[in-house]
């Protein structure tokens, strides 16, 4: 397929544009460029064919099944899609004037009514633009409070093995030393390594539980009071939101932070980089430290003031406003019952597939999960030389996305499956009847394998290649 630089013809156009009826603003010479900008050129009908070939060629989930662990591609209904294109949020600046947005800053309080309540936490703050974004908010709270308080030794922050890599990186950027702690032979927190490194120099832990591999640590209070007894705060990653919300909350847990995937959980259309929001919840005690634009009801209607001791601003403005449309579109379709059969249906369809898959495949921790599970394929590619990701290319073949491949990290050969709760029972039959179709492959012809898949518009490329040498600009 052919980039639309190659399509561009010199004097292609797409739009008329009438004579300007105002006087017209001539830039200064200094800052001209020198030479034009580099943009193709193109008709409508040319752009148009562009892009529907390029949709035609994306997977999504109103093509099939899409089991992604960790991302929690689910069906995002389409009420959602209707409440973001109302003109009176579509349509919205974000310099207007407190008094003509009212009906948007309401939006924003009744979000973070809503998501307090199902986290658990006292305060929320709307402008992180995605996960780690709000990882890294969360983390600069915790930096805030200790700063505070004099306690300025508190430079570590400790992370299990198991944790989502942005954690880590989150950790790194807001100034602190990460401390990584092992899994136990159960697949959670190893308390007693916990134990060792925790000090008075601890800041804090950076958790999700449900984990990576899809387990809930039943020591998860013991794990949170080891963090608090040393004088640290404990952040909850809200990646795996979506197999506990209804049923308990991280607050609960003794948790003091917590950033919600508002994208994934609460069912916005994901994934090629965004959209996404990562609003970030956290107890009473730092919500002095929240980011600036707090959305507060003033007895005359709605508006925004700021935190006492803000670390500042995170993003431009109040965050991704559609998103959070969206959320509340979500949350208020399914109330209080719907949130937590929502929870119970993603753990339910986990199990079922976990149980079928294991006649099969290899489960990393073959015990109850939550919404994902953990496959190994390493002793499949030890005796028939087929990996995770020859899988994952025939998956490709029989029309379902891969689910995520070599993750976490600490699994080998792994393929994460998510299935969510919007996945029949037929669907996930008939998924499971590929996998096992792909294992009878590899015990019949396992080499055949390496050469899928057959019928994409591309075959294997070269991943490793492109992430390394990456040609990010035509003709270079």
């Amino acid at each position: 397929m052919k980039l639309l630089f190659e399509i561009s013809r010199k004097g292609h156009k797409s739009a008329l544009i009438p004579e300007a009826d105002t006087p017209v603003y001539e830039l200064p010479e200094a800052f001209k460029r020198s030479t034009p900008v580099r943009l193709p050129e193109l008709s409508e009908t040319e752009i148009s064919r562009h892009y529907t070939k390029l949709m035609k060629r994306t997977f999504g989930v109103n093509d099939g099944f899409y089991p992604l662990g960790s991302c929690t591609m689910k069906y995002n209904p389409r009420i959602n899609e209707d409440m973001a294109s109302l003109p009176g949020f579509k349509d919205l600046h974000p310099l207007q004037p407190e008094h003509t947005v009212q009906g948007a800053l309401e939006v924003f309080h009744e979000t973070g009514k809503a998501l307090c309540e199902i986290a658990g936490m006292d305060a929320f703050t709307f402008q992180p633009a995605a996960g780690a974004h709000g990882e890294f908010a969360g983390v600069m709270l915790i930096k805030a409070y200790h700063e505070a308080r004099g306690d300025l030794q508190r430079t570590k922050i400790i992370v299990p093995d198991a944790a989502h890599g942005t954690n880590p990186a989150s950790a790194t950027m807001a100034g602190f030393t990460v401390v990584n702690i092992p899994s136990n032979a159960a697949g959670c927190v190893d308390v007693d390594k916990l134990r060792e490194a925790v000090g008075s120099d601890t800041a804090g832990l950076m958790l999700t539980n449900p984990n990576t591999l899809g387990l809930f640590d039943p020591n998860i209070l013991e794990i949170t009071k080891i963090v608090h007894e040393a004088g640290g705060l404990n952040y909850y990653d809200g990646a795996n939101l979506n197999a506990i919300m209804g049923i308990t909350r991280p607050g609960d847990m003794g948790f003091d932070v917590i950033h919600i995937n508002l994208h994934k959980t609460f069912s916005t259309p994901h994934g090629g980089g965004g959209p996404g929001a990562g609003p970030v919840g956290c107890k009473s005690f730092l919500a002095d430290y929240l980011p600036v634009y707090q959305v507060v009801n003033g007895g005359y209607g709605f508006r925004f003031d700021n935190p006492a001791a803000s670390i500042g601003s995170t993003k431009a403005f109040y965050g991704h406003f559609l998103v959070i449309v969206r959320a509340l579109t979500y949350i208020k379709t399914l109330g209080a019952e719907g949130i937590r059969n929502v929870a119970v249906h993603a753990v339910l369809n986990a199990n079922y597939m976990r149980n079928k898959l294991s006649e099969y495949y290899d489960v990393a921790y073959d015990r109850l999960c939550m919404h994902e599970f953990v496959l190994t394929l390493q002793g499949i590619k030890d005796k028939y030389g087929v990996s995770a990701l020859d899988v994952a290319k025939e998956l490709l073949d029989n029309g379902i996305h891969p689910p995520t491949m070599y993750f976490p990290l600490i699994v080998h050969e792994a393929l994460m499956i998510e299935p969510t709760e919007t996945e029949s029972k037929e669907t996930m039959d008939e998924a499971i009847a590929v996998f096992k179709k792909i294992f009878e492959l590899i015990l019949s012809d396992a080499g055949s394998l390496h050469s899928m898949p057959l019928s994409t518009p591309v075959r294997r490329l070269d991943e490793v290649g492109a992430a390394r040498n990456p040609r990010l600009r035509f003709g270079v």
